[in-house]
């Protein structure tokens, strides 16, 4: 008889020593997050994995035999020791256990089961130490027809040192006995048109498949239970917003005379893009628009316009971004944009917490008298101490820097003002569905006129360590010309941890046999370098004082200097038409739209842009896949796609997977594109006729269980 259902509290079906290591282990608390640990691999009891190839320091679960069992009198200490060897016929391993005789009654020779544990080596061979084991049942065996018991899957659930394989899928078992009826969250129309399982068959049969050939439509199934889910919370996140009543913000005079005054033509997509943003403001909800563009392609241009067009009705505009760096370098192109005319009207301020208490006291009432009609910061923007006369746009400059709980609390400032979200790192249409589903997509592809490019190159040190000293003697000569340089770095100081008064600044990984390259290090190389002793270098990271990061990015915009070594403190907004190379070191270090991002503060003017990409990473290795993708393309949307194959979405999506009640876990964003447009059409369909889902209480219950506050807030981070 059925005694619970997937919202009953895990103690009350297991027990509450069992609930507590589920809680421990996998952050387990109901019935319904016990069942959608779903198994990661299947294997048959008449599988043969390979031993052989089991990798040292991993946990892992085999199915094998025991061949042989041995037990002797240990020489340095008291007590004895079992060792058994088991096999799969491609290999042997050894399984030891201390003081444990008992365990030959059970491991016979001849005896199969799933055996899991950490491989370690001991000697030159590998083996488990006081592994887990399951041996399957002799005596069902004999009862059952032997061909078709070996061909039932046996499931491989995602397990712990504490929490085994088989201890999860006993537990599944029991549960499942005990649970009554599963509620349906698709429609009968849709699960009949895409021919899937009811959802009962299909937990049963993810579970416990009683063939191989159950297990996919099961995954299926539930692959379409999640894309629909998430896509009705989007549908449903994009309608709340819809239902907010916005001030509609009509343009005139100062976007006339804005535009009227540009010294030149807008590209046809900040045309559109703009003509598109000035509909949402003039609308009788809230604009919530994310524009995506390449680096330089006029994302700021298009957002200044929307600052203006708000601006008529005496509204104020909120830019939040992720630097210091870059927000000063905002309020300076914005003023520069506006000119001598508009500047003094619209009065652009910096609000960051590194300013000098009196500037920011002055900043924050230009802010709360409304003097201010753009207000630019960073984190500070956030503070109770700031408030706005009337927050009428909320800009978000690099969106997956933030958190949807920031968004909201810059949002919460103002009476339901419009929202527009920049990003320069392209987003695969899948991840638009699936993160950004419940704002409207923008994109600028065109670039303007005058831009000189880009090459880029790969420096492989692996296999030519000559170019290192070139690369060097290569910015000397852009130097000679006229040019500026940059040179990125992962870190700060590369030797922090284990410096001393003689080492060398090339200091070497020892695990890599590698070397580290800090800020400083390659500040004190270039100090020596001969073909630098003219030329004008300093350094920029992020944790310099505010006034010093900006004092330097000044004088590297004015040109009194030649070459600066940052670490990526300079990764999106730095504009230094004159820079015209970029050396980025240990570039494996770097994810692949992070390379791109750096790699577009060269080329911004009429100056032709060189990127060199440094390199000591091997030829076919993943780290050196990701270089030579950004050397192969500017193209920032291919790359997308090639970081999204490369690395999976878990790092693509970041907090919108990550805790224990994470919403994906079978659906895949690289390769589910199909199913994930089919669910945001279904959900789109049900969510018309039927938008409080009165009429769907077991979609509705299935979005109370499945995504909470946290899924929610996850998914409008990337």
């Amino acid at each position: 008889m059925a005694s619970f259902t997937l919202d009953s509290r895990l103690d009350g079906a297991v027990g509450g020593k069992t609930a507590s290591a589920l809680e421990r282990a996998f952050g387990m608390r109901t019935v319904g997050d016990l069942l959608t640990h779903y198994p990661r691999r299947y294997a048959r009891r008449g599988e043969l994995t390979p031993i052989a190839s089991l990798p040292v320091g991993e946990s892992v679960t085999i199915v094998a035999d025991v061949r042989r069992v041995n037990e002797r009198r240990m020489q340095n200490r008291k007590g004895s020791l079992l060792e058994v060897v088991i096999g799969d016929g491609n290999g042997e391993l050894s399984l030891t256990f201390f003081n444990q005789s008992w365990r030959m009654k059970e491991l016979r020779p001849g005896r199969r089961g799933i055996f899991a544990g950490k491989v370690g080596e001991y000697r030159g061979a590998i083996q488990l130490a006081h592994p887990d084991y399951e041996l399957f049942d002799d005596e069902l065996e004999a009862q059952v027809n032997a061909h078709s018991y070996a061909t039932v899957p046996i499931p491989i659930y995602p397990a712990t040192s504490t929490v085994a394989s088989w201890q999860v899928a006993k537990i599944v078992g029991l549960v499942l006995d005990g649970l009554g009826e599963v509620p349906d969250p698709l429609p009968d129309a849709v699960r009949s048109a895409d021919g899937l399982l009811d959802a009962r068959t299909a937990v049963e049969r993810v579970h416990r498949p009683e063939t191989i050939d159950q297990i996919e439509p099961a995954r299926e199934t539930l692959r379409m239970h999640e894309a629909f889910l998430l896509q009705t919370a989007l549908l449903q996140q994009r309608a709340f917003v819809r239902a907010l009543s916005a001030t509609r913000r009509v343009p005139g005079a100062l976007l006339e005379g804005f535009d009227e005054a540009l010294p030149f033509p807008r590209t046809p997509d900040q045309v559109s893009v703009g003509d598109q943003i000035e509909r949402d403001l003039e609308g009788d909800w809230p604009m919530n628009r994310l524009v995506q563009g390449e680096v330089g392609s006029g994302k700021t241009l298009v957002a200044l316009r929307a600052m203006l067009q708000v601006a008529e009705s005496g509204g104020q505009s909120a830019l939040i971004a992720p630097t210091e760096v870059l927000a000063a370098q905002h309020v300076r192109s914005i003023a520069r944009m506006l000119g001598p005319r508009l500047a003094p009207e619209m009065m652009p301020t910096l609000l960051t917490g590194q300013l000098p208490a009196a500037e920011r006291r002055k900043a924050a009432l230009r802010a709360a008298s409304g003097q201010a009609r753009i207000v630019v910061g960073t984190h500070a923007l956030l503070s109770e101490s700031t408030t706005f006369a009337d927050l009428g746009l909320v800009v978000v400059d690099e969106q997956h820097r933030f958190g949807v709980d920031q968004r909201e609390q810059l949002r919460a400032k103002g009476s339901s003002p419009h929202v527009l979200v920049l990003t320069a790192t392209p987003i695969p249409r899948t991840v638009a569905m699936t993160v950004f589903g419940d704002l409207d997509v923008s994109t600028i592809r065109t670039m303007p006129a005058g831009r000189a490019g880009i090459e880029t190159f790969v420096a492989p040190l692996a296999e030519k360590p000559a170019w290192f000293a070139r690369v060097w003697d290569r910015i000397a000569e852009e130097v000679r010309v006229g040019r500026q340089a940059f040179v990125v770095c992962p870190s700060i100081d590369a030797e922090a941890q284990s410096r001393d008064d003689t080492a060398d600044p090339l200091i070497e990984d020892a695990a890599t046999n590698r070397t580290r390259w800090g800020v400083v290090q390659v500040g004190e190389l270039l100090e020596r370098h001969p073909a630098f002793a003219d030329i004008r270098v300093e350094i920029l990271h992020g944790k310099m004082p505010s006034d010093h990061k900006d004092a330097v990015m000044q004088a590297f915009g004015r040109g009194d200097i030649d070459v600066l070594v940052a670490t990526t403190v300079i990764e999106v907004g730095v504009d230094v038409p004159n820079a015209s190379t970029m050396v980025i070191l240990e570039a494996d270090r770097f994810g692949v739209s992070q390379l791109h991002q750096l790699r577009g503060r060269v080329g911004r003017g009429g100056v032709p842009g060189l990127c060199l990409l440094v390199t000591e990473s091997t030829a076919g290795s993943p780290a050196r896949d990701r270089v030579d993708a950004v050397a192969a393309t500017l193209d920032g949307f291919a790359l997308a796609e090639v970081d999204l194959t490369l690395r999976g979405e878990g790092d693509v999506l970041g907090d919108a997977q990550s805790g224990a009640r994470s919403s994906l876990r079978l659906l895949r964003v690289v390769t589910d594109a199909d199913v994930i447009a089919r669910a945001r059409e279904a959900a789109a369909a049900v969510l018309a006729e039927d938008p409080a889902l009165t009429r769907h209480p077991e979609l509705a219950a299935a979005l109370s269980r499945r995504v909470g506050m946290q899924e929610r807030a996850a998914l409008a981070k990337s």
